[in-house]
Order: C-alpha cells, then sequence, then structure tokens
C-alpha cells in the first residue's frame, strides 16, 4: 500500500493504481471524456489533469500511476483554466450545438463537463466541416459531427467485445470514426453488440430505436437479467410511460461487464407480434372471446374427459413457473408426457452424467475469461450465446489460441487456423482419438497436434453447445471428463434458453412425442413456438395454450389464456453456470392479463389441485452440472 495527498486528504491505495482511481475512491471528482472504468486507460481528452507537486505540467490522472508521497491538487486555478481550455477546443472542433442533439440535457457527458466548469459559452469561432450522418445500420445511428474523437467506442469494440470492427481514418481535426475500411455501418463487420452506443459519450452513436424518448433522468431504471440465451448477462431495462425505451448493459456486473449482443440489447425492442388480451375459447369451431371463469371451465371439462395428457413449457419462462408446472401436471396430475420445448436438448445427457457422478462437473464462465485455450466442441460462439463468445474473441490477440471442432459451416472458426472435422454421432470416436493422442502421442496428425497445444496450456478450456451434449452418448461424456482431468481442463457447457438448466433440474427434457394423448397444456408464455411442436401439436384433438402473443398454436387452440411477456414479471433464472438472477418486472401488464404463474394457479384451483409452491427444494433436488452460485 502507498500514501499519497489529494487536495489536502491523505489516501492510502495499492500500488499500480492511478491517481483517477485514487481520487475517485476518496470520492473527490475528477472530470474525464475520453476515460471509462471497463477501458484501458487511454489519456487522450486530457480533461482529467491535474497539478502534481514538483512536475513541471500537468499531468493526466487516469494514465497517472499513484506514488508514495505524491502531492496532487485537482482544483488549482492552473488546473481549471487547462479543463475550460480543452472543453473550448472540443466545443469548437465539431457541431455540438446541443439542442440539436438527441442526447442532450443530461444524458451527454460533454454538456455536463461543460455544466461543471460552469461554461455558457466557447470563445472560439467554430471551425467545423460537416461530415455526412450514417443511418445504414438498423439499430445504430453514427454521426461523426457529434464525435470527440475519445475513442471509448473502438477501443470497447476491441477490448469488450474481441470484434475489431471500429476504428479512426486521418488525423488531428480531419479524424473520422469508420468502420472496417470505411464502409457503412450496416454492411461492416458490425455484429450490433451496441456496446459502443452505451459507452459513447456524446450523440455520436446513438440508438435509432430510443433517441428523443426520453433522457436518462426521465426513465425508471429496472435492473435485472436478459432473458434471450442461457449466458444470464445482467441488463438494465429502461422504461417511460409504461413502455419500453432501451436496454443497457450492466457496467457494475462483476462477470459481464455491461456487455449485452442484439438479442438481449434490440431485438426485444423490436417484438411487434399481436398481444393476447382476453381468454379464447372455441366454440362451434371457432375461437371466441371468453370470461377467465368460462375460460377455465372449459380446462376443467376437456381435461376430465382425456385418456392422456401431455405438458409442455417454454424454457424462457422464470424457475417459479416451471416448477409450479412440474407440481401441477407432472406430480399432481401425473401426466403421461410433461417436459419442455427444447426437449433437453442442451441438457439431457449432461444431467445424467451429473446424476452418476453424483457431483457437478462443469466451470463457469469466469473460466473463458482466463483461458490461454479454448477448444469448441460443435459450437458456433459468433451467431449463438455471443457474449460468452465476446470472452473468446477479446483474448485472442494476447494469445489464446482457439481450435474450433465442427462439421457445419462455423462463423468462430473465422478467428483461427485450427480447425477439426467432427461430424454430429461420431463424438465418440473424435473424443477417444482425442485422449489416445493425449496420453500415448497416437493417431491422426491433426489431432496430435492439438493434444500437444493442450497439454501445452495452463489453463485449458473446453466449450460444446446442443448439438454436442444432444449427440454425445455416455462413452463420449466419459472420455470427455478422462481428457479434463488428465489435462485440468475446465468444461463449459452451452445451453439454450434462459432457463434451460432450470428445466434440466426439474426434469423437463423429455423428447416431446406424443403417443395416444388425447389433450394437451402448453405453457408457451412470450415465446416463438417452432413449426415442429406446432405440427405436432395438430394431432392432439384437446388443446390448452397459455401465451403472450398470437401464433399458429394459439390459433389452433381450444382454450387460449392471455399472459404476460418478459417485461412484465417478475423471476428468477438459473444460467448455463449456474448463477441464480432475478430479474424484476419492468412494465405493467394490459388489463386483464395474468403472469403465468397466476394463471396457473388459476388452472390448478380449477382442477381442485393444491401444488407445491417450494420451486427452490425442487431445483436444489437433482445433482447440477455445475455448482449453484446465488446473486
Amino acid at each position: 500500500m502507498i500514501k499519497l495527498t489529494i487536495d489536502g486528504k491523505t489516501i492510502e491505495v495499492q500500488e499500480g493504481t492511478t491517481v483517477l482511481e485514487a481520487a475517485e475512491a476518496a470520492g473527490l471528482f475528477v472530470p474525464t471524456l475520453c476515460h471509462h472504468p471497463k477501458l484501458t486507460p487511454y489519456g487522450g481528452c486530457r480533461l482529467c489533469m491535474v497539478d502534481v507537486e514538483g512536475s513541471r505540467t500537468l499531468q493526466p490522472s487516469c494514465t497517472l500511476p499513484a506514488a508514495e508521497g505524491m502531492v496532487v491538487n485537482t482544483h488549482t486555478e492552473k488546473v481549471l483554466n487547462a479543463r475550460k481550455f480543452v472543453l473550448t477546443l472540443i466545443f469548437s472542433e465539431r457541431n455540438h450545438f446541443c439542442m440539436y442533439c438527441p442526447v442532450a440535457d443530461g444524458d451527454c457527458e460533454l454538456q455536463n463537463r461543460a455544466y461543471d466548469e460552469h461554461m455558457t459559452h466557447w470563445e472560439l469561432q467554430p471551425n467545423w466541416q460537416p461530415f455526412e450522418v450514417d443511418a445504414s445500420h438498423p439499430f445504430i445511428i453514427l454521426d461523426n459531427n457529434r464525435c470527440i474523437l475519445c475513442r471509448r467506442c473502438s477501443r470497447a469494440c476491441s477490448e469488450l467485445v474481441g470484434n475489431h470492427t471500429l476504428g479512426f481514418e486521418e488525423r488531428g481535426a480531419n479524424s473520422l470514426l469508420v468502420a472496417d475500411y470505411n464502409v457503412p455501418l450496416g454492411e461492416s463487420s458490425c455484429i450490433s453488440c451496441g456496446v459502443c452506443v452505451q459507452i459513447c459519450p456524446t450523440g455520436a452513436l446513438i440508438d435509432r430505436q430510443s433517441a428523443y424518448q426520453g433522457k436518462e433522468t426521465e426513465v425508471d431504471h429496472h435492473p435485472g437479467v436478459c432473458v434471450e440465451c442461457s449466458v444470464g448477462c445482467q441488463r438494465n431495462v429502461l422504461t417511460r410511460d409504461n413502455r419500453l425505451v432501451r436496454i443497457e448493459g450492466e457496467w457494475e456486473d462483476n462477470l459481464f461487464h455491461g456487455l449485452l449482443c442484439d438479442q438481449g440489447r434490440f431485438i426485444p425492442l423490436e417484438d411487434d407480434r399481436p398481444r393476447l388480451l382476453t381468454p379464447l375459447v372455441r366454440k362451434d369451431g371457432n375461437l371466441k372471446a371468453a370470461t377467465w371463469d368460462e375460460a377455465l371451465k372449459a380446462i376443467a371439462d376437456g381435461f376430465k374427459d382425456a385418456k392422456g395428457l401431455a405438458a409442455l413449457a417454454s424454457t424462457r419462462l422464470p424457475v417459479e413457473d416451471l416448477a409450479l408446472f412440474k407440481s401441477i401436471f407432472s406430480d399432481e396430475l401425473q401426466a403421461e408426457l410433461v417436459t419442455s420445448m427444447e426437449e433437453g436438448y442442451a441438457t439431457a445427457s449432461l444431467a445424467r452424467m451429473a446424476d452418476k457422478l453424483g457431483k457437478p462437473f462443469e466451470a463457469n464462465l469466469d473460466a473463458l475469461k482466463e483461458t490461454d485455450l479454448v477448444l469448441s466442441l460443435e459450437l458456433d460462439l459468433v451467431d449463438e450465446h455471443q457474449v460468452a463468445g465476446f470472452f473468446v474473441k477479446r483474448q485472442l490477440v494476447q494469445g489464446t489460441k482457439l481450435i474450433v471442432a465442427d462439421s457445419k459451416n462455423n462463423r468462430l472458426a473465422e478467428n483461427t487456423k485450427t480447425t477439426l472435422s467432427l461430424n454430429a454421432g461420431d463424438e465418440s470416436n473424435f473424443l477417444v482419438g482425442l485422449l489416445d493422442a493425449v496420453e500415448n502421442e497416437t493417431g491422426a496428425p491433426e489431432l496430435i497436434d492439438v493434444a500437444k497445444m493442450l497439454k501445452a496450456s495452463k489453463k485449458p478450456c473446453i466449450v460444446y453447445g446442443k448439438t454436442f451434449a444432444a449427440n454425445a452418448d455416455e462413452i463420449a461424456l466419459e472420455t470427455l471428463l478422462k481428457l479434463a482431468e488428465a489435462l485440468n481442463v475446465a468444461l463449459i457447457g452451452v445451453k439454450e434458453n434462459a432457463n434451460s438448466m432450470a428445466a434440466a433440474q426439474l426434469g423437463l427434457e423429455k423428447p416431446f412425442k406424443p403417443n395416444g394423448q388425447k389433450s394437451a397444456y402448453i405453457l408457451l408464455g412470450d415465446e416463438n413456438p417452432s413449426q415442429k411442436i406446432t405440427k405436432t401439436l395438430e394431432e392432439i384433438p384437446f388443446v390448452v395454450v397459455q401465451a403472450a402473443y398470437s401464433s399458429q398454436i394459439t390459433g389452433n387452440a381450444d382454450v387460449v389464456l392471455p399472459v404476460t411477456m418478459w417485461a412484465e414479471q417478475d423471476g428468477t433464472y438459473l444460467s448455463m453456470d449456474g448463477r441464480l438472477q432475478k430479474a424484476t418486472k419492468a412494465l405493467n401488464a394490459p388489463e386483464g392479463i395474468l403472469t403465468s404463474q397466476e394463471a396457473l394457479l388459476k388452472v390448478a384451483e380449477a382442477l381442485s389441485i393444491k401444488p407445491d409452491l417450494d420451486w427452490k427444494s425442487s431445483l436444489m433436488a437433482r445433482v447440477p452440472t455445475v455448482e449453484f452460485q446465488e446473486s
């Protein structure tokens, strides 16, 4: 530890801490623009300059290491004059007339820094040339007229996401933010993660969906968890007047540090499927609007006459809903077929292995952030579970080796020179061959090369997805475990939807293959059903669907119960690496719409059932593939 003095206050910090970090830890404010706590210090804007006793010139606090006995002043006349001069230069260089900017009045860091210094004008005559605004991207607008050249966007694109799309052309005042080799952003390698938009301190990069829809001080914030896949990123849902404004990553999250993909940030705001606003009951061949009592009576009558019952639930729904669903249909009604809409493809074989071992065998996502070698088995982390892919891609420039084993087109393979052919269904032979190469240095030359790379690695990691899990038999998984034990490899299994893991813990992982069932209950929630499930349900005479949106399934149903979508309900989600996290309600549902849990309880009451409400005990009853972590 070292001691220094900032503005007369003695501060003790760890060695390696910057002066800016020391000041912030002590509650002292030093203005910045190019600096961001999740990025490597850059020292470009020069707004954070401080006066260090004994130093000939002012020093940038964001890159200056704190030293023992250092005396720093952040508000001398010399410092204040320098700040105003820096801001004057920035304002005069580009078009920063705030009344025309969608992030003015609270959301713009440049404007806020000027107010901090009590600036009402700048003395230099503006000398800027207009730039074309790039609106080619479906989600993002790029306006170089608002850019202050802080490079936070390009640094985030490289350091946090590993995509390296954004960069700068020309020099000095002519510097220009560009995508790839100066192509339109919408035609570039941009993957629409939106981190650049969230980290931009001005209006140079904006979310076209939320522009002019409310300042930061005029929206409500609802922290929670993304429900779009099993990674479980933390996100903040912003609403105003009971409508979605935008979705942001949570910078303070210890694992993801603000990262989201397009599925978590932009796509949910574009959902324009027609909502279901009233219960529906089929009468004389047509679906007719009904009361809840009429719909519940129709369900009770339909199930009473049915000879067999199947039940199917979406894994996008909270754990509480899935556990209640299992209690009603599996434990109480003892339905012949109770499972999830993903049918355990990504979890069933892995869960059986955990049952056999009697203990977890998978690692959490932190392993992907620390590894020096990744072997990807039948998984494309560019198109699926993208944030987990960010962890891999951004480390490649640091020397992390990537090996991709797949038979189909895999965009992750574009990031590596080492690819292996792995055909679906041949997982056992592939892994046995790799183990032989590790133990005996025999077999195919490419496997021997990979074996050498694995043995030379200090923190190797094997990550696999749905295709691998669906095809891997017991031999394949046992061989995988032997590899992990022999080489101290971290194993990470990527699941499907937000609560795939929870469905596996509850045993909802059988194939959905009805065999003469006369009735079915479909807990659809806001999931968009597959054509396979839709077609299969056409074979069942009496179908009840509990859903938020109209679809072919609801159109074919006999009873439809309208329920909430993801933003209109609270709930718990179990991520692919065992993190139990809470999602909070962000919107009020339309009048007369119940949550999925409320609707299930009404159905249970209509069927004279008293279900078990202890969801946590149900979840913990089975050995998980990965240790649980409660947030």
